[in-house]
């Protein structure tokens, strides 16, 4: 019984954008900053995991935008996403950090991030903070923009490669 709880626990966290607008309007009334990153998190490892816990220092409640199936085919080419979607979202969404998981379809996060209007935005250390895409609207809105420090040594794609090649 207690590992049901859990699982639906995780679940749970994995939203639309119309039903996660109206929580974070409500959890905004009641003082929460809400932080909003992104990505693919094709196969989870410790840098992942690293920035996430990072992220989620940046306020209260962590959203994370996970690309759709088509929009990591398109972002990262033939043969990924190595997992799909629905698993990448309930991994990501079992991670004690992390509040909400929502799937989003475009190239970019910008219509996610415009819908959620986040206090803060975060973005890993590749990207600097005046080409995050939806930083200007954030900062518009009297928010902040993070690029956060990547961990030497840990990446999605060095880590295909290795287990490729063994």
């Amino acid at each position: 019984m207690r590992t049901r709880r859990r699982l639906l626990r995780f679940e749970s966290k994995i939203k639309t954008l119309g039903a996660l607008t109206k929580i974070l309007r409500s959890l905004r009334g009641r003082g929460n900053r809400v932080v909003f990153t992104n990505g693919c998190f094709d196969i989870l490892h410790l840098g992942h995991v690293s920035y996430l816990q990072e992220a989620a220092g940046k306020g209260d409640i962590l959203v994370v935008g996970i690309n759709s199936d088509s929009s990591v085919k398109r972002l990262k080419g033939a043969g990924r996403p190595v997992i799909g979607e629905k698993q990448r979202a309930s991994v990501v969404a079992a991670l004690e950090a992390v509040d909400y998981v929502v799937i989003f379809s475009g190239s970019t996060p910008e219509t996610v991030i415009r819908a959620l209007a986040p206090d803060v935005l975060v973005k890993g250390g590749d990207w600097k903070i005046d080409d995050i895409v939806g930083g200007r609207f954030v900062t518009g809105n009297g928010g902040k923009v993070f690029s956060i420090k990547f961990i030497k040594g840990y990446s999605t794609t060095s880590l295909i490669k290795r287990i490729s090649h063994a």
